[in-house]
């Protein structure tokens, strides 16, 4: 599923502004990018082989859970949503709109301090989130 840059960004929008307002308040010092695709440094560090695994999203920063007296004044923490790899596994627009809100729960996630256990839980739980009833068009 190919969607221009600028759509693919209302996308990301969209699923942000779909969160529970409980987690939009408890990711105040969260800044959401979208890149083309995940860097050979970023995959190496990660140990991702790109033959065998797809990178969708990627936090970078310090998870609320381990944020003590000394947390302050820091720079945002960095959610980043790959467009490339987040369209090639998509067919439609609503798939390609759920894995983006997939994605995004997962990082999120991940700023909260959640183990990857506890994720697949609480994205099970927000399964409700669904697709967009109406996903936009481009122009």
């Amino acid at each position: 599923m190919l969607v221009s840059r600028p759509l693919f960004e209302e996308l990301v929008a969209q699923a942000l502004d779909r969160l529970p307002h409980r987690f939009a308040e408890l990711m105040s010092n969260v800044m959401v990018q979208v890149q083309e695709q995940p860097d050979e440094a970023t995959l190496g560090r990660l140990r991702l082989d790109p033959e065998r695994a797809t990178l969708f999203g990627l936090y970078t920063g310090v998870p609320l859970d381990r944020r003590g007296g000394w947390y302050g004044n820091v720079l945002p923490d960095v959610i980043v949503l790959y467009r490339q790899p987040l369209m090639a596994a998509s067919r439609t627009a609503d798939e390609l709109i759920r894995r983006v809100q997939l994605t995004l729960l997962h990082e999120i996630g991940h700023h909260f301090g959640f183990s990857d256990a506890e994720m697949d839980e609480w994205e099970e739980e927000f399964d409700a989130i669904g697709p967009h009833p109406h996903p936009p068009s481009e122009s």
